[in-house]
């Protein structure tokens, strides 16, 4: 392990009952600082024995629902409503989120992509390598709150990852309806080795560490839909009452979920061309195989007719471009396909 590896400390004592507040202090000696840290936020409230549920946000600097949300119920919990230990880290890669943006702009690298870190390839890697190392181990469930940030916009859905264990997987599945909202989307964490380190995202390191990981993305275009922040704010809760930490509070109905999958680069639609992106279906629609999703106009050569970008394959439009401007290879749209209820 590289030395860099215990450079973050805290004054967080996770083992100490009631709630704390403090930081995750990571070392970063620049000209203004020699000696200085970026203070990224970080809570536990902790009442007795019982499971940890570890919740994050800010994985990406741009993705707002969930800072938000995990920033609120930092205030609201109040300890003796726990039962267990409650890690929240609202601001994970607080170097992005100061400046609003994906990725660090202190090394250019996204946090989600990572994992497992050497903590010597700079601060994004530090972070992440004390998030797998040091807070991972500590969790019986892991929970990654996300949206599409400025390039992309969702349609609001909970995630759970499966592994081929059954008993992890009903628990998965459990807590992801206890969650709630109009769609649940199913991974199979074993196709793209997340559980034995072929996944570079922070659930893989959930996997890796035993917990269970819970996900989902809630919106996007960087800004704060309230209708999405209300379902996430219901949803944290839902599963903390779940999950077992605070067994005196009731699951609030959040209605009927649509069960879906988004395995297969064929669901992918990516621009062609540089230009400007017109879409033709909307977010949230039936769409069939070879219907349009939009087009691609030239502005530097208006006389040039506009290529035209169809589906691959049909499903619903879960995700689509939230900005004009595209380059080749910029997402324009993502599907995902109806999913079975699970047999464990």
């Amino acid at each position: 392990m590289s030395v860099y590896s215990t450079t973050l400390f805290t004054e967080i004592d996770f083992e100490r009952d009631g709630k704390q507040i403090g930081r995750l202090n990571l070392p970063y000696s620049v000209t203004r600082s020699a000696y200085g840290v970026i203070p990224i936020p970080l809570a536990v409230v902790k009442n007795g024995e019982g499971p940890t549920v570890f919740l994050m946000a800010g994985n990406h600097g741009d993705e707002y629902e969930g800072q938000i949300a995990l920033g609120n119920l930092i205030r609201d919990l109040d300890p003796e409503t726990v039962t267990g230990r409650v890690i929240i880290l609202p601001s994970a890669n607080l170097p992005a989120a100061r400046a609003g943006v994906r990725v660090s702009p202190l090394d250019d690298a996204n946090l989600n992509r990572v994992f497992p870190a050497d903590p010597a390839h700079g601060p994004t890697h530090e972070i992440a390598d004390y998030i797998e190392h040091h807070l991972m181990p500590m969790a019986d469930v892991f929970v990654d709150l996300h949206s599409g940030g400025a390039s992309l916009d969702y349609v609001p859905f909970v995630s759970a990852s499966f592994t081929g264990n059954a008993d992890h997987d009903r628990k998965a599945f459990d807590l992801m309806r206890a969650f709630g909202g109009p769609y649940g989307q199913v991974w199979n964490a074993v196709d793209i080795g997340a559980t034995t380190g072929g996944s570079r995202t922070a659930g893989g390191a959930a996997l890796r560490n035993g917990a269970i990981e819970i996900g989902g993305e809630f919106g996007g275009g960087a800004v704060v839909h309230r209708d999405h922040l209300h379902l996430v704010e219901r949803g944290v809760r839902n599963l903390l009452v779940q999950a077992g930490v605070t067994p005196g509070a009731t699951i609030q109905d959040t209605g009927p979920m649509r069960l879906m999958e988004a395995n297969g680069t064929d669901l992918f639609s990516l621009a062609p061309d540089y230009g400007v992106f017109v879409p033709v279906a909307g977010l949230g629609e039936e769409v069939s195989k070879g219907d349009l999703v939009g087009t691609v106009q030239n502005l530097e050569h208006p006389e040039r007719a506009p290529i035209e970008v169809t589906f691959r394959a049909s499903g619903l439009l879960i995700c689509v471009r939230a900005i004009g401007r595209v380059e080749p290879g910029d997402c324009l749209g993502h599907l995902a396909v109806d999913a079975n209820e699970p047999q464990f």
